[in-house]
């Protein structure tokens, strides 16, 4: 099969030639596995490892210029060095001094609909058809906790629900048109559509299901509409111990696809997940890159891709992959027995 095939019919629990399999990691973990690999690129990795390539599809930013420490939203970021590399975090929140919604109408511009140039999409995957094709998504309560500060985003879950469900409105209505016009570009093409919120920690949820349902379960459900529509698959984000929010999900939402399947935390057992919700959803990711990949043997690493493909592939409707970005801290023979395990188990 085509990845565009394999994919495809693990997201309608079909049986495909082998189990899908997919890849992300940091860029400092990606040179250390290029550099143990002898390879110049991902492209070669992707082959040797049988990855299945994803293409990102987006429109052109054509707006007004933005700072190059800035987004489109006027947060402002640093490079943060943890010892091994770096990541951007926010460090200006433009929302941070207001406090209410007619301050933040009165003082702050929403990014336009129109600031983005769709008719270049069409070019993006001339001749990459057969591959997995992504495009759209949403993650609006991330950015809001930056636009707000972190701290003070959650608090106003109970400080400032009407700035939240304004913000959030404004959030959702750019991602959501922003995803209805980036599949009206190219019809039929795109397989599948990040519609995320990280709610867990390692031991339970961070948002409360009451908080879930008001604020994020409506926008949420307008995006899966918009993703069904054209003709894709919604893929459900969230690290973490989001067993209690899964019917959330399921139900309310319509989510196809569980994403990353941190099934060494609280509730996140593999067999009652697969028990629970393997006729309703595909699993992607779960390869734990706390601990087998990081700590693990070879061995490890091979036993336990056996057991996600057996437990969590058991309805055709697993892709397997790590369960966060591949951390340069993993061993890199770690990272290619998971992928040389997959290819060799996965076989259907």
């Amino acid at each position: 099969m085509e990845p565009r095939e394999r994919w495809l019919a693990v997201l309608n629990h079909e049986k495909p030639d082998r189990v899908p399999m997919d890849y992300r990691a940091t860029g400092e973990a990606t040179e250390k596995l290029l550099k143990y690999m002898g390879l110049d690129n991902l492209s070669q990795v992707f082959e040797k490892l049988h990855i299945d390539p994803i293409v990102t599809v987006g429109p052109k930013y054509v707006g007004p210029p933005i700072p190059p420490d800035k987004d489109v939203y006027g947060i402002g970021y640093e490079n943060t060095d943890y010892g091994t590399g770096h990541y951007r975090n926010a460090v200006h929140h433009p929302l941070a001094e207001f406090n209410s919604v007619e301050e933040i109408e009165d003082n702050y511009e929403w990014p336009s609909f129109d600031w983005y140039d769709y008719s270049e999409i069409p070019e993006q995957i001339k001749g990459k058809e057969h591959l997995v094709i992504r495009g759209g998504g949403s993650e609006p309560f991330a950015t809001y906790k930056w636009l707000r500060g972190v701290e003070q985003g959650y608090m106003d879950f109970y400080e400032h629900p009407d700035i939240m469900h304004y913000c959030l409105g404004k959030l959702y209505d750019l991602c959501c048109e922003q995803t209805r016009r980036t599949y009206e570009a190219i019809p039929g093409k795109i397989i599948w559509t990040w519609v995320a919120e990280d709610v867990g920690t390692q031991e339970s949820l961070l948002v409360s299901l009451d908080h879930i349902e008001e604020f994020f379960v409506p926008h949420m459900k307008r995006m899966t509409d918009i993703v069904h529509e054209g003709g894709g698959y919604a893929f459900h984000h969230s690290d973490g111990a989001v067993r209690d929010n899964l019917p959330n999900m399921v139900e309310k939402v319509g989510i196809d696809v569980l994403d990353p399947v941190q099934w060494r935390c609280k509730g996140m057992e593999r067999e009652g997940l697969a028990r629970d919700f393997g006729d309703r959803l595909v699993f992607h990711g779960a390869m734990d890159n706390q601990f087998t990949l990081v700590k693990g043997s070879v061995e490890d690493v091979r036993r336990e891709v056996e057991d996600n493909i057996r437990i969590l592939g058991a309805n055709n409707g697993y892709i397997l992959g790590p369960c966060h970005n591949i951390q340069v801290v993993s061993p890199p023979e770690n990272i290619v027995a998971m992928y040389e395990a997959g290819y060799e188990l996965g076989q259907m």
